[in-house]
């Protein structure tokens, strides 16, 4: 009988050992995951954060020579589930699909609030009078668990840039260069702009499809955004559905494995012609030759600028990808003659050179041929857009925009707008003054010169100095003249223009001032035009500032909000909704205006079945009725 009770004394304590450990290894684990998708970055650092203010507890339970209750055996292993849930929500964070934490950002945040919830509620849960812990242990949990007890959600979780600029690459059906320009902005703010992180995006994705078994809908959604970056990268695009997981080479083999060190950081692919980098890390030479072609002086891989941009080549690696090869039986990629690529290299680069002095021609017909060529090129590819701006295209392509002769003015500016895309072409296109002939030809211009000098102003403000250069030289009021007037095309580009403008507090006025709030309206009141989100997303700028707030702050307006949360879109929702918000929490008044129309009724609905984003807008608008007691 005692012996049975001192068998099972030792299994309580090596299952309290057991626990502790687990949890412990469940925190080192996390700590070593590294950075996270910039979606969540903020999240995860914060959920990381108080995991590792666990640490201290968890380690003095392991040192204790005493025995732990049952129920705080209990309590731990609860502990321990919330936080496996915690580490599987890090690690998608951290290698996930970019795109699909982007499209679901509202539903990831959610999840990240449940887990705040959980070790908070499990925290709780521990006796920590009946564990001999110290006191400085006991008090930094408590002030954790309270920490997590007040932590208020954000209440706006979508980036209201981000969210735009998703809703127009969506919305549009055609292959325009104003897109590209949001496509690359896209790129930037969830690092998805170099051809490594595209390839790691497409395995990304089609593993998430294969783990998910996602919907048709939303698959091609996600394939559909995934290929217009490979298509401003200038990469091939594939039905990453078809394609295997593994490089291509490995498709006739799919029980070889290339040891990683073989494969070309940027392609993914098997190295033929490995070369070091100032870096010290190796690629494929034509892949690292492309990026530095690229204007690029950085390390894909590791993105540190280098010193310099000298190739040598990794003699030892190629000997051992030859050995590894030939003892596995597997056949090398054969390579295009370099010869070739070098002469059709030289060719194109004649070509622009050429192209470039007849844009400055004395004769007419030699002008339009020429500004007419450069246009195509610069949509083609962004070697194309590279190396026009290096042979001196765009002063020449700026004059142009004064000529007389309407064709070339319209070659001209589409030219700057393909050039535009291109981040250090912006600065150059901003030094040679461009803006504001840009801004004539909005005015002056033929439709599709007025079209796509509104899609130009758009991709160059994407830089904040040029947000204020287009404002001060009184760029926005022809772009409100052309949402209220121009063709479906050209009411979508200066919506896209003016709401990117209208980010600077300063254009905000501007807009204000010149009279966007009656086209808006418009946009509104017709829905067959296909804006309505578009138009619900600049007045929730306008609505941030005072002026604004008193021209849109009437009756009708305020009913239409309400109409289009009772009966728009999900999307439609939101959008008003956020407006509304915006309005009623710098003046209770626009509660009573809504109240009158029926509002609480329908966000009480969408509060229970909106989406993720919707419930939170209504339960905080539902929240403003209660302080003001104005609940009928």
């Amino acid at each position: 009988m005692v012996m049975d009770e001192e068998r099972g004394d030792e299994i309580g304590e090596q299952e309290e050992l057991n626990v502790v450990e687990e949890l412990v290894g469940v925190v080192e684990m996390v700590a070593q995951f590294g950075d996270y998708r910039r979606t969540q970055r903020k999240e995860c650092y914060n959920l990381v954060r108080r995991m590792k203010l666990l640490l201290p507890l968890f380690e003095e339970l392991r040192d204790l020579d005493g025995s732990i209750s049952d129920k705080d055996i209990a309590c731990l292993c609860n502990l321990k589930k919330t936080l496996v849930l915690a580490k599987k929500l890090l690690k998608t964070c951290n290698e996930g699909s970019k795109l699909y934490l982007a499209l679901e950002s509202e539903a990831i945040m959610v999840r990240f609030h449940t887990i705040f919830d959980k070790l908070s509620q499990a925290l709780d849960d521990l006796h920590y009078d009946d564990l001999p812990i110290s006191e400085e242990v006991r008090e930094q949990v408590e002030l954790m668990s309270l920490q997590l007890k007040r932590a208020k959600k954000r209440t706006d979780t979508q980036d209201i840039e981000l969210a735009m600029d998703m809703m127009v690459v969506f919305s549009r059906k055609d292959d325009r260069n104003a897109d590209r320009a949001i496509v690359e902005r896209l790129g930037k703010k969830i690092e998805l702009h170099t051809v490594e992180d595209l390839k790691l995006e497409t395995i990304a994705v089609r593993n998430l499809i294969k783990e998910k078994g996602h919907n048709a809908e939303s698959t091609q959604h996600l394939i559909d955004l995934l290929n217009k970056f490979k298509q401003v990268a200038g990469m091939e695009e594939i039905n990453i559905l078809d394609e295997p997981v593994m490089p291509k080479m490995l498709a006739k083999c799919p029980s070889l494995m290339i040891p990683h060190e073989f494969l070309c950081p940027i392609t993914l692919e098997i190295m033929t012609d490995p070369v070091i980098v100032a870096s010290g890390q190796s690629y494929e030479r034509e892949s690292i030759q492309k990026w530095f072609d690229s204007n690029h002086r950085t390390c894909p891989k590791t993105r540190q600028t280098l010193p310099h941009l000298t190739l040598a080549s990794n003699y030892a690696l190629k000997n051992i990808i030859l050995q590894w090869s030939e003892k596995n039986n597997f056949k090398l990629p054969s390579k295009d003659n370099p010869g070739d690529h070098e002469s059709s290299s030289t060719d194109l680069k004649e070509e622009i050179l050429s192209l470039v002095e007849g844009l400055s021609s004395s004769h007419l017909e030699t002008q339009r041929k020429a500004v007419k060529k450069v246009r195509l090129l610069s949509k083609e590819n962004p070697e194309n857009r590279i190396l026009i701006a290096h042979n001196g295209g765009i002063p020449p392509l700026v004059q142009l925009l004064s000529y007389p002769d309407s064709k070339i003015q319209e070659h001209a500016v589409t030219a700057l707008l393909n050039l535009s895309i291109d981040e250090s072409n912006k600065k150059l296109i901003a030094r040679e003054e461009a803006i504001p002939a840009i801004i004539e030809v909005l005015q002056k211009g033929s439709i599709e010169a007025r079209e796509n000098s509104a899609a130009a102003l758009f991709s160059l403000s994407i830089l904040d100095d040029n947000k204020m250069i287009v404002g001060l030289s009184n760029g926005i009021p022809p772009l409100v003249e052309l949402l209220q007037n121009g063709t479906i095309r050209g009411k979508k580009d200066a919506a896209t223009a003016l709401f990117n403008l209208s980010l600077n507090q300063a254009n905000k006025t501007r807009a204000i001032s010149a009279g966007i709030v009656a086209p808006l309206l418009q946009l509104l009141n017709d829905r067959n035009l296909g804006m309505i989100d578009e138009a619900l997303s600049i007045f929730l700028l306008i609505a941030a500032h005072p002026d604004g707030r008193q021209e849109i702050g009437q009756l009708s307006f305020i009913e239409t909000l309400v109409e289009f949360i009772r009966e728009g879109t999900p999307k439609n929702k939101e959008c008003a909704a956020s407006v509304l918000l915006e309005l009623a929490s710098n003046n209770s008044s626009f509660i009573l205006a809504a109240l009158q129309f029926g509002v609480y009724e329908y966000l009480d609905d969408m509060a229970k079945n909106g989406t993720n984003r919707a419930q939170r807008k209504a339960n905080a608008l539902l929240q403003l009725m209660s302080k003001s007691e104005q609940i009928p």
